[in-house]
């Protein structure tokens, strides 16, 4: 790992200088070109490799399973047909109320404020989501303030994406001045990659944006695997937390990365050490193309039984599945 090349740069120069070219990551990583077929080629067209420097810089060099890199490399896997699979496993159209705004959960609502992510996850369950037609507009917050009005149960806006912090911090603050114009609205949450894959996001605007509102702010960050952490991204959690906002973590199983006790009791621990707490521990969502990362509910299971021998409850992450049409997380059945 050499992270302190990146100390000096900030977030913004970081997200333009991203590796894109599947080729030149397996040149950083010393693999070789073989595994970039045609199949795994036409994989990335569909579904762009993304990835920053700084979270290359922690797999392991010559290591074709490092389980950092499968979950960005395109694979060949993914243009495989699967019945079982679909570009919108989650039925999110239907709870596409308004441009950018998706309401599945009687007493929250979901923006998508952009697009765009500081990484591409390969089993990322909005690889096919339309964008394009769900970027908010200045003018569409005129058709969703009298939504969320005329829903008094709504009482928290979660941001996500894409990734939220992504944007500017303008932007963002502009959005979260129109969310506090409303007395019901009492939480913000913010679900976010960016403060694993480029830690130095958390600047100096951005804590200054979440500590003078007056919501309770929670972050929701997303880590699989203990390796993805580093003592950057330690400081950055310590900022938030001193700044009074409230931070978990979200997790999937994914075959060949995180699928075994060993590596998530190994997360939980590392994220605790960063004073982050797990919260939950998805399944995979059937989404086209990330079949190959498929585990059976049987091994989630017993995964999950293993781990409650080796973790206190307060570091064990809810095991659940998200389904279309119901209105919460659908827990697993362990027994």
């Amino acid at each position: 790992m050499i992270n302190y090349l990146f100390q000096e740069k900030n977030w913004q120069s970081q997200l333009s200088d991203l590796i894109t070219d599947p080729f030149e990551l397996i040149s950083c990583l010393n693999l070789s070109p073989d595994d970039l077929n045609s199949q795994a080629l036409l994989a990335h067209q569909q579904f762009k490799l993304r990835v920053p420097r700084q979270f290359v810089q922690k797999m392991q060099i010559g290591n074709a399973y490092d389980p950092l890199f499968l979950q960005v490399f395109p694979h060949h896997l993914e243009m495989q047909e699967n019945s079982e699979f679909s570009l919108d496993p989650l039925g999110e159209r239907d709870a596409n109320a308004l441009p950018g705004m998706l309401h599945k959960y009687k007493s929250r609502i979901l923006m998508t404020l952009t697009g765009a992510c500081a990484i591409h996850c390969r089993y990322c369950f909005r690889r096919h989501f339309p964008y394009q037609e769900n970027l908010p507009k200045d003018k569409d917050w005129l058709a969703i303030k009298p939504y969320i009005l005329a829903h008094p149960d709504i009482n928290e806006i979660i941001l996500s994406g894409g990734d939220p912090l992504s944007i500017s911090n303008e932007k963002l603050a502009k959005w979260v001045g129109y969310f506090e114009q409303l007395p019901q609205i009492k939480t913000l949450r913010i679900h976010t990659r960016l403060p694993v894959v480029i830690p130095q996001r958390i600047d100096d605007a951005l804590l200054h944006i979440l500590s003078s509102s007056r919501l309770n702010n929670i972050m929701v960050v997303h880590s699989n695997h203990a390796n993805e952490l580093d003592s950057n991204f330690d400081t950055a959690m310590q900022k938030l937390i001193q700044h009074d906002v409230t931070i978990f973590n979200q997790s999937v199983l994914l075959k060949g990365i995180n699928d075994n006790y060993v590596s998530l009791t190994e997360l939980s621990y590392r994220l605790f050490q960063a004073r982050v707490l797990p919260y939950y521990l998805h399944v995979l969502d059937k989404v086209s193309g990330a079949s190959h990362f498929l585990i059976s509910d049987q091994k989630a299971q017993n995964i999950y039984q293993d781990l409650l021998k080796e973790l206190p409850g307060y570091l064990m992450p809810k095991l659940v599945r998200e389904i279309h049409g119901e209105q919460h997380k659908t827990p697993l059945n362990i027994y």
